[in-house]
């Protein structure tokens, strides 16, 4: 059990900033009541040579309490990741290499002193972030999508392919056009690991809703719906990471993210035997950079 515990602190460490490496996958489309007949097509327009940046900002609180003695773990996180189009061929597919500029990153883990990075000071970064320092400034993936979002090809250039809760470096958009309340499902699954060491695959589906579009801008509610029963709390509290809880806000016209934002509040009784408890609360977000773009200090 005792690895179980690890597993969740771990997983606060670079999650942010690695934040939606793993593939997206398509959607499962279910019609929703409409009242109205307008519809909207959603798709990834990307642009040959564009560099497209985004902020994202990872805050998470992890409380744990095991035999009546209670340890918290915090995390601040923020990343600046980049995509740089290299290529849109004559069928619409598109291609990116997928990176992270700089990060800010400050952990404390119970009674231990906070630890602060920021790249762009120059400072070389603590060992508890040094696995993070090696991946900035470098190619972590290769990436080529359709207008739908979906993945057609992946090269991998090494380094770690964390999640938190959505799968995919872009969200799996509907096939048709669609209308302000429809709804469509992308299924995937999460692993995690028993208590006696083995692995269990659950299976979730994520569920995305267009709740409104006002000048070009889609609104999207998404929420994740766990579809393997769970019995045991060790096995949840691994998971609970990996939903998925909130807003995204496209643009339509120009065809990519402008926000994300998702939401944790999650409570797991005896995770570790029967007096334990887990509390997780976070917040991630994401937002697209339109001004200046800071840099690393060489």
């Amino acid at each position: 059990m005792e690895a179980t515990v690890k597993f969740t602190f771990s997983a606060l460490i670079g999650v942010s900033l690695l934040w939606g490496v793993g593939p997206a996958v398509a959607a499962d489309s279910e019609p929703a009541t409409s009242s109205q007949s307008e519809t909207y097509q959603l798709r990834y327009r990307l642009k040959p040579d564009e560099r497209i940046h985004y902020e994202v900002t990872h805050v998470a609180k992890t409380k744990t309490r095991i035999g009546g003695v209670e340890e918290l773990a915090q995390v601040h996180t923020v990343s600046e990741k980049v995509w740089e189009i290299t290529g849109v061929s004559d069928e619409g597919a598109m291609t990116f290499i997928h990176a992270v500029d700089s990060v800010q990153m400050t952990q404390q883990a119970g009674d231990a002193d906070e630890v602060r990075w920021d790249s762009r000071s120059g400072e070389p970064a603590p060992l508890l972030f040094e696995s993070v320092s090696q991946q900035l400034n470098k190619p972590l993936s290769t990436v080529t999508i359709n207008p739908r979002g979906q993945e057609l090809d992946r090269e991998q250039h090494g380094g770690s392919v964390a999640t938190l809760g959505m799968g995919g470096l872009t969200i799996a958009l509907p096939e048709e056009a669609v209308a302000i309340g429809y709804s469509w499902s992308v299924p995937r699954e999460i692993k995690a690991r028993g208590e006696a060491g083995e692995v269990k695959v659950i299976k979730a589906r994520d569920t995305f809703t267009l709740n409104q579009v006002q000048t070009g801008v889609a609104t999207i509610k998404v929420r994740s719906e766990i579809l393997t029963p769970i019995e045991q709390a060790s096995v949840k509290a691994q998971i609970v990471q990996q939903l998925s809880n909130g807003t995204i806000r496209f643009d339509i016209d120009a065809g990519r993210l402008l926000s994300k934002r998702l939401d944790w509040d999650e409570t797991v009784v005896g995770f570790q035997g029967a007096n334990s408890l887990m509390e997780y609360r976070a917040r991630m977000t994401e937002e697209l950079v339109t001004g200046p773009v800071r840099t690393a200090k060489r």
